[in-house]
């Protein structure tokens, strides 16, 4: 039998490492549990392929109807709501946000090692506002639009591959075809009352360079691809290399500071115009519907325009 006086200080020990154990343990679930609230130190939920995530909300928007005008305060609600997401505030993003009918979740693209903030309506407003899509995992410095989905068939896709091809960047998806709003209200590349302006205006007052992607029919300009343009401002270095290097992959390029093109020179839009204002590198390009429809070619003009994108770095 064992001695009492030897067996009291092994059980004290034994006592003691439980103890710690279960110290230990519950600091961790503590620190889990506020990490999760704060939404910035969790790994994220989900693994994306962001082109196929922005083609699932696309296809579901009706090509008329379903698009409201955000007022003032709403507006100007999500565009704070995105700047506190630039800054990795995410907790105090979620709370601006919900209060305008808008979540933020942590996803990772799949095929890199990037963790993407997803800015986005809840699913029961169907206000057309759309979504924006942030990369965590590195310092924002430019950004890449898609004015008009679904009118533009497939910008939408090519502005996915575009942000996935380019660290540091933001992506700003509008939510309803141009011609969803009564008149021309859901036109956002050409309204100044929308939640994708107010965005864009944001970015725009931080200094963030912008690429802003459209589509033209075949037939609108049939000797051309890709129409380049600086909008409303003189061509800098980055819009005459961007149509270089499209230029470089094959495509016809139309440079609109050298030659009309068609009409669709893009010094009407509005983000644009803001951009040039603030003296804020803007480049806007127009692709056509066959190179648009073909994977292959998206990923070409993607390719080209990634490589902009990080020379803004």
């Amino acid at each position: 039998m064992r001695s009492p006086s030897l067996w009291r200080p092994r059980w004290r020990a034994v006592t003691l490492i439980t103890a710690l154990a279960v110290a230990a343990v519950g600091t961790v679930v503590i620190w889990q549990s506020r990490s999760a609230q704060e939404g910035e130190s969790v790994p994220p939920s989900q693994t994306i392929d962001l082109p196929r995530r922005i083609g699932e909300h696309i296809s579901g928007l009706p090509k008329e109807g379903g698009y409201r005008i955000p007022g003032r305060g709403e507006r100007r609600a999500i565009a704070t709501g995105v700047a506190l997401v630039l800054d990795k505030r995410l907790d105090a993003a979620r709370q601006r946000l919900a209060a305008v009918g808008y979540t933020v979740r942590t996803l990772r693209v799949s095929g890199t090692d990037r963790e993407v903030a997803e800015v986005a309506e809840s699913p029961a407003t169907h206000r057309g506002w759309g979504w924006v899509y942030v990369d965590l995992a590195h310092p924002v410095r430019w950004s890449v639009q898609a004015p008009h989905p679904r009118s533009d068939l497939y910008t939408e896709l090519l502005a996915g591959d575009l942000f996935t091809r380019a660290p540091g960047g933001v992506l700003v998806l509008a939510g309803a075809p141009r011609n969803a709003g009564e008149g021309n209200a859901a036109d956002v590349a050409h309204r100044e009352d929308s939640v994708f302006g107010a965005v864009c205006d944001m970015l725009v007052a931080r200094g963030l360079p912008a690429i802003q992607v459209h589509g033209f029919a075949d037939a609108s300009s049939p000797d051309h691809d890709v129409i380049v343009s600086p909008g409303p401002a003189e061509p800098s270095r980055p819009v005459r290399e961007a149509a270089r290097l499209l230029s470089d992959k094959g495509f016809r390029v139309c440079r609109v500071w050298r030659e009309r093109c068609s009409g669709l020179e893009g010094t009407t839009n509005a983000q644009g115009n803001k951009a040039a204002d603030n003296g804020v590198p803007f480049l806007h390009v127009e692709n056509s519907f066959t190179v648009r429809a073909d994977p292959a070619s998206r990923q070409r003009v993607a390719d080209a325009l990634a490589a902009v994108a990080r020379g803004w770095e």
